[in-house]
């Protein structure tokens, strides 16, 4: 009984937090020119990595990571969120490369308004600030949430391989 109940739960807490997110979105670069829309990659999975607040090293390590290894996943959009102001931003980036930061330019997201929408939990706490916890998203190329990750703590992340993973387990016909 016990287990069923719990596999109710979590289907309904799938269900919920998919229906709250947004189905269309836009947010401006940071690090570049132009902005990101949901709507213009229909068709294509989107992972959502939602970053930390202020300076993190692991967030730029697991960037870097990603940036340089998304051209083996080129049916993946990679879109790197940041709750900070553009000048944060724009610092904590300037330790990643020119090139890569070209091809995936790091985007703001005020006040982590959609990291809300998502429903990514706040709670976490670093360097005296209180922030949402780190998480990858990924989009379906329906436009609907098929997955999500929400780390426990600040060095908990998705790794690409295991979502290099999850996109070839959803993409089987």
């Amino acid at each position: 009984m016990k287990a069923i109940l719990s596999s109710l739960i979590l289907l309904f807490t799938a269900t919920a937090l998919q229906s709250a997110a947004p189905e269309d979105f836009t947010v401006k670069a940071a690090t570049a020119s132009g902005s990101f829309s949901l709507k213009e990659a229909k068709g294509k999975y989107v992972a959502l990595h939602f970053l930390l607040k202020t300076e993190c090293p692991l967030c730029l390590r697991h960037t870097r990571d990603y940036m340089t290894k998304a051209p083996t996943l080129p049916n993946v959009v990679q879109v790197f969120l940041k709750p900070d102001t553009d000048r944060e931003i724009e610092d904590w980036a300037s330790k990643l490369s020119a090139e890569d930061l070209a091809k995936n330019p790091i985007y703001r997201d005020p006040n982590a308004k959609l990291a809300k929408a998502f429903d990514i939990p706040f709670g976490y706490e670093l360097h005296g600030q209180v922030m949402h916890f780190p998480a990858t998203v990924l989009i379906g190329p329906d436009g609907k949430e098929v997955f999500r990750y929400v780390g426990k703590n600040n060095s908990d992340r998705f790794a690409f391989e295991k979502l290099a993973e999850k996109v070839a387990e959803l993409s089987k016909p």
